[in-house]
């Protein structure tokens, strides 16, 4: 089975760039979007063959995330069932027989760190959440993590040390999530591999220079590691500030 994640940082203006053309040439079997960034009834996607779940921020024009699965679920749950982290539309769980999938768009801490302590609150309640479900049966969870974990995930580690997306406090909480037994699906298959990212600031050429961040992930529970097949990163998808991230699995 191919899943992709993308943060297409707003679904309409994204699908002036191509969105439909790239999703039906990408034909995963589960397509999820962070950062849509729309209200109900703002954009109708004809995407024959595919359930839609959508779950939209109370607040317009901001974050939003949406799940296209060719195999209808047997349910569908938005946010985490916690009022405080639930308004801004950031996860949404089908349930599958054989598993839960996840995605997920986590909260920026954005400069200054004016939302790290909020961020810090949302990654321990986050992390519960996925192991509750892993308790019933496998978990996948993508999406948009808003970090980057170690050096070898961003082009100037040094110069970003203590900027959102890369202190010490998230990393640890990406830590935690791996010790927890969560898989970095990339790194499990290029644990060494350089160079090689999912966001590309809109300034100073970032991307022309592939002075990027990888941010975007695919995790699962471990025991579906034996089932793991390849994972991808399609830096040369163009329509947003993120590009495609891809976890094949047999399932």
């Amino acid at each position: 089975m191919k899943f992709i994640s993308w943060n297409v940082n707003g679904i309409r203006a994204c699908i002036t760039k191509g969105f439909e053309e790239r999703f039906h040439e990408l034909d995963a079997d589960i397509f999820c979007l962070q950062e849509t960034k729309c209200q109900q009834g703002q954009v109708k996607l004809e995407l024959p063959g595919y359930y839609q779940y959508w779950n939209y921020a109370n607040r317009r024009g901001y974050s939003g995330t949406a799940i296209f699965t060719k195999r209808e679920p047997l349910s569908a749950v938005y946010g985490i069932g916690i009022e405080e982290h639930d308004k801004e539309g950031r996860v949404i769980t089908l349930e599958f027989e054989e598993y839960y999938f996840v995605t997920v768009y986590t909260p920026n801490s954005q400069s200054e760190l004016r939302r790290l302590e909020y961020r810090m609150k949302w990654e321990e309640d986050f992390l519960a959440y996925l192991l509750k479900l892993q308790e019933k049966k496998p978990v996948i969870c993508c999406g948009d993590l808003n970090v980057a974990h170690q050096e070898i995930d961003l082009k100037n580690p040094k110069s970003n040390r203590k900027n959102a997306g890369f202190t010490d406090e998230e990393r640890a909480c990406f830590t935690r999530a791996l010790e927890s037994g969560f898989i970095d699906t990339f790194r499990y298959f290029y644990p060494d591999k350089e160079g090689v990212y999912s966001w590309w600031s809109y300034r100073f050429r970032a991307r022309e220079k592939n002075a990027g961040w990888r941010i975007d992930y695919f995790l699962v529970s471990p025991s579906l590691k034996e089932k793991l097949q390849d994972a991808k990163i399609h830096g040369e998808i163009m329509g947003s500030d993120h590009c495609p991230v891809e976890l094949d699995i047999d399932l």
